[in-house]
């Protein structure tokens, strides 16, 4: 992996291929690897950049909280060090809420987004307290035990038995991400605002993509606009994982997406 220094703190990416530029966001205890299935199908038509977020892989992991607007701005800076003047972000998940974040403040840097079993709305107060349970199992428990009770509940009912290899490898992503940069990006989530204004006012084209059987994020709490220029799709026996469940199936999504708008 590259690396690049962002505001002092060391961020990691993978590159691939050649074209207009993509950014590919993995979501909460991910990493890059998160990607490792669709970026080969990418990147034959586009220039594929995969950063490991902040607290994550092999980037810094910083003690304390962190903010969405912050794990954003290391991406953008990322980008800017790259000289990309503008790229389409594609993100799961918490890469989702970067995006976000991205597209609100700049929205300029930007020629499309994406997000990827993500959603627009804050954290209700359920989610919020889940995120505290999630902290304090991290902090008491330990990362492994956080991410075994995690990453079965990524994954639609059926794949649970039928993917172990695949649920594996999420697992193990999971085992090595810092549990500082784990705490960290818990509260950034936590704390982060409702976005549905920004995903519906925005002039930038955009991708929602949904699991049918996401238990992490049901397609309603993707859907939430359907203005001109947003394209909703929804991913068969999918749940929150399709990028490891149906990598052919988001690529051919995030491919169709891009083709359509970029290429006009």
């Amino acid at each position: 992996m590259e690396k690049v220094l962002c505001e002092g703190t060391t961020i990691c990416y993978a590159e691939q291929g050649k074209g207009d530029p993509i950014i590919l966001l993995h979501g909460f205890c991910g990493s890059s690897s998160y990607w490792d299935e669709v970026v080969p199908l990418l990147s034959p038509s586009y220039r594929c950049i995969v950063p490991d977020l902040r607290g994550h892989g092999r980037s810094d992991a910083p003690l304390g909280a962190y903010t969405i607007d912050q794990m954003a701005d290391d991406v953008l800076k990322l980008q800017e060090q790259l000289d990309i003047p503008q790229a389409a972000w594609f993100g799961h998940s918490l890469g989702g809420y970067l995006a976000l974040s991205a597209v609100q403040r700049h929205a300029e840097r930007l020629t499309a987004f994406g997000l990827i079993h993500s959603t627009a709305y804050a954290d209700t107060d359920e989610g919020k307290e889940k995120r505290n349970k999630a902290v304090s199992t991290i902090q008491t428990e330990g990362i492994t035990t956080f991410v075994d009770g995690l990453v079965p509940g990524l994954f639609a009912p059926e794949h649970v038995e039928s993917m172990p290899n695949q649920l594996l490898k999420v697992k193990e992503i999971g085992y090595k991400t810092p549990p500082q940069g784990a705490v960290g990006a818990s509260l950034a989530m936590r704390e982060r605002p409702d976005r549905r204004d920004v995903l519906s006012a925005s002039a930038l084209p955009a991708l929602l993509v949904a699991g049918e059987q996401d238990q992490a994020v049901p397609p309603a709490r993707t859907f939430t606009t359907d203005r001109t220029g947003v394209t909703q799709v929804t991913l068969p026996q999918s749940g929150h994982m399709s990028l490891i469940e149906a990598p052919q199936l988001l690529a051919n999504a995030i491919l169709s997406f891009l083709d359509q708008n970029l290429k006009k």
